[in-house]
């Protein structure tokens, strides 16, 4: 146990350290060669027999040992080996400049001390490591976000809406030339988009993301995701994954037929493939890079076997089985009938442009999320725990209210400005946060990290990538879904000849 605590001990500190002398310019090169383990335990006799260790503390120290102690013996250890901290400290381990070998001696101490603190709080000391005022700052941030949004939301509902829809149904139909703003563009749109399978594609793998999501932050919140349970997180997320494919399937199909499209089966077949097999892709050639480091961090090849089996052997069937029940679904009809002929689109000023509304339009919704995304990275980057997982669920349903407002928003100044291709700038207005988030992630990587390496830096920014599209997807499906449904209603509410 001791030696498998050491391992991990040396993983997480410094070999050594690169320092000056004192008053000079010349560099010293001193090696960590021992490090002191103090381990804490709690006795308790009316709970629990024994004893438990409920923490520890490491120190990691250069000590140039000396020889005086016999080689041959398990039991015997040089005199610098000391646990007495008021003895002189003893000579550091340095490199000497222009050697070519040298030897080393590895050593550690352990120390065992009574500590106070009962077993049921031993992860308190590790899980509280950050203020919680911090993310008291980035609710009550994204908060200030969501009301300004719902605000916009609620006088375009109630007030520019509620009175465009009066005007409307007040007027003679022989008056229809008079008619401007959103109600021009009825005939069109509900006219299906272009591509509209990869749409369907990206809208059921968001969805499917989605309740992945929602599901492991409710079993966080709960207590059932414990940090004793290494890889617990990792786990349940890839299982809810896979099971979640049936939703996967139902989405995508019934949006897909909403559209128009015909070939269900090759939009399931493509619904079940794409983003798991980008993820997949995309981790395996990572693994085969760890892997040719020769790091125990590698996935072991009969782990992604079991993934492959998991993928094809539930995940597909699961998607074809949600896929059926939408194919048997009445396709609901738009409550306006859409012309033959596509009405010619106005040309519209510069800052309705789809590209600048798009990217205007992901900037809020990571602005709701982006102090929270630092804290997830230090964890994952940084070695620090991240359990707030209460935090992180209030921030996930600030994020969800974020997106759909904004698409909301968005939408109803494009229909405005008579521009009816609303489908694919519903979903990439929210989606475009996913953009954002990668930005902040190369702000994180230059002034936040120390890597170095081509192998490192590559996984960084692999990983990366992979949380920014499965962010994409999640983002794009709410603002594609928001959108949907207030479209509908307005175009419901009017009256059209």
């Amino acid at each position: 146990m001791l030696m498998a605590l050491l391992q991990l001990f040396m993983k997480l500190f410094p070999l050594g350290i690169t320092a000056s002398e004192e008053g000079g310019n010349k560099k010293e090169n001193w090696i960590n060669n021992h490090v002191n383990i103090k381990l804490l335990y709690h006795v308790d006799p009316a709970v629990y027999q024994g004893l438990r260790i409920v923490g520890f503390e490491v120190e990691p120290q250069s000590i140039q040992h000396t020889n005086d102690y016999d080689s041959s013996s398990a039991s015997a250890y040089p005199s610098t080996c000391t646990t007495n901290r008021d003895a002189a400290p003893a000579q550091t381990l340095s490199i000497p400049p222009g050697s070519d070998s040298l030897k080393i001696i590895w050593t550690y101490t352990v120390i065992w001390e009574k500590s106070d603190t009962p077993w049921a709080n031993r992860w308190d000391k590790y899980l509280l490591n950050t203020d919680p005022q911090i993310h008291w700052f980035s609710i009550i941030n994204s908060l200030m976000i969501v009301l300004f949004l719902t605000g916009m939301v609620a006088m375009i509902m109630m007030r520019t809406l509620h009175a465009d829809l009066r005007r409307y149904n007040s007027m003679d139909p022989n008056e229809e030339a008079e008619e401007t703003g959103w109600k021009l563009v009825h005939g069109d749109v509900f006219r299906p988009p272009n591509r509209p399978m990869l749409l369907s594609v990206l809208v059921g793998s968001g969805i499917q993301v989605f309740s992945m999501t929602l599901i492991t932050l409710i079993f966080a919140v709960l207590g059932f995701l414990s940090p004793a349970n290494r890889g617990g997180l990792m786990t349940a997320g890839v299982v809810l994954f896979v099971v979640m494919g049936v939703f996967a399937g139902y989405f995508s199909t019934s949006s897909y037929r909403l559209m128009k499209g015909q070939n269900w089966k090759k939009n399931t077949f493509m619904t079940s493939i794409a983003f798991p097999g980008i993820v997949f892709t995309i981790f395996f050639i990572l693994n085969m890079f760890i892997y040719s480091q020769k790091s125990s961090g590698a996935v072991p090849f009969g782990t992604l076997v079991a993934l492959v089996a998991l993928w094809f052997g539930i995940s597909v069937p699961l998607v074809f089985f949600g896929s059926y029940f939408a194919s048997k679904k009445t396709v609901p009809e738009p409550p306006v009938r859409t012309n033959q002929i596509p009405r010619q689109i106005p040309e519209q000023v510069w800052y309705m442009s789809p590209i600048f509304s798009i990217l205007m339009g992901g900037i809020l919704p990571f602005g709701a999320v982006f102090i929270e995304l630092f804290f997830i990275l230090s964890a994952i980057w940084g070695q620090q725990f991240y359990y707030i997982f209460g935090f992180l669920f209030i921030v996930f349903i600030i994020l969800i209210l974020t997106c759909a407002e904004i698409t909301i928003v968005m939408c109803y100044f494009q229909l405005c400005s008579e521009d009816y291709h609303w489908w694919w700038r519903s979903y990439l207005t929210a989606g475009a946060s996913a953009f954002y988030m990668f930005l902040y992630s190369l702000f994180y990587f230059f002034t936040k990290l120390e890597i170095e390496t081509f192998v490192s830096t590559l996984l960084y920014f692999g990983y990366t990538f992979i949380m920014a599209l499965a962010f994409f997807v999640l983002t794009g499906t709410i603002g594609f879904y928001a959108c949907l449904l207030f479209v509908r209603k307005i175009y419901s509410q009017v009256k059209v000849d």
